[in-house]
């Protein structure tokens, strides 16, 4: 007689579904979600993913950004981390070792995915776990428009920052005197004035290049051009929409002329 599995936790991968449209999820990625028994996935996922397990039930637990209420956010998360657990148990009862569990996130699980929190719930409930990447939406900006994040002897560093927090304040860089090269601000779509504002308080000059992306990765796609000191006049493109601020030598063009050759350190120097 089959003995039932109900003490067995199925285990839990964490999925990149990519910035977009379902082909730019990574063929490590698509190979384990066809073989997903539940699927607990993001609001920005793209509905043709579920082609790829149609055996698998899905479930919306997906977030759009912050709706103001005192602890609403942290409610929303609280429930996905029960859901992870129960899901597991439930999934681990039927189909013991063998069952699996997707958590499909938008973009990278690692970059504004809310991962520390997930995986800190599966250590303690001892669930097995594994992390698969995904493309990230400013690296699907950066191609869209064909404006490399770094640039050969000019953008060296780049920085990711969250436009936003739980409480609403508004996050400008790494801080007062420091910089990167380039600066990607994720969630910026409702924070572009005062976006500038901090950028020109945080001594980045008002003629500095910027690109702002919305929907990257996806067809509809809005691409504008601005500088700090306009950033504010993006609201009306991107109104809406999920939206990325590029600022600095990532955002600009690419030289007309190519860099051929660049001196490394010492080169040059007499003996």
């Amino acid at each position: 007689m089959t003995q039932p599995c109900s003490l067995v936790n199925a285990k839990i991968v964490f999925i990149g579904a990519g910035p977009g449209q379902a082909d730019l999820i990574t063929v490590r990625g698509s190979r384990i979600l066809a073989q997903a028994h539940v699927v607990l996935y993001d609001a920005l996922s793209d509905e043709a993913l579920r082609d790829l397990a149609p055996q698998a039930s899905w479930i919306d637990v997906g977030k759009r950004g912050f709706s103001g209420k005192e602890g609403s956010d942290f409610n929303g998360q609280t429930r996905i981390n029960q859901l992870l657990v129960e899901q597991s148990l439930a999934v681990g009862a039927i189909h013991g070792e063998n069952g699996l569990v997707v958590r499909l996130k938008g973009g990278d699980p690692s970059l504004f995915g809310r991962l520390e929190e997930e995986l800190h719930v599966l250590y303690d409930a001892g669930i097995p776990c594994e992390v698969v990447p995904g493309v990230t939406s400013a690296l699907a900006a950066a191609a869209a428009t064909q404006r490399p994040l770094t640039r050969r002897g000019t953008g060296r560093s780049v920085a990711f920052t969250t436009a936003m927090t739980r409480t609403g304040d508004l996050q400008c860089g790494l801080g007062p005197g420091e910089r990167a090269d380039t600066e990607v601000f994720y969630m910026a779509g409702r924070q572009l004035e005062p976006l500038s504002k901090g950028l020109l308080e945080a001594s980045w000059p008002a003629e500095t290049t910027v690109s702002v992306v919305s929907r990257a990765g996806w067809p509809d796609m809005r691409h504008s051009m601005h500088t700090v000191g306009t950033l504010g006049r993006a609201s009306e493109i991107h109104a809406g929409r999920p939206t990325l601020v590029i600022v600095g030598t990532g955002a600009t063009d690419i030289p007309e002329q190519p860099l051929t050759h660049i001196a490394l350190c010492g080169e040059g120097r007499s003996a």
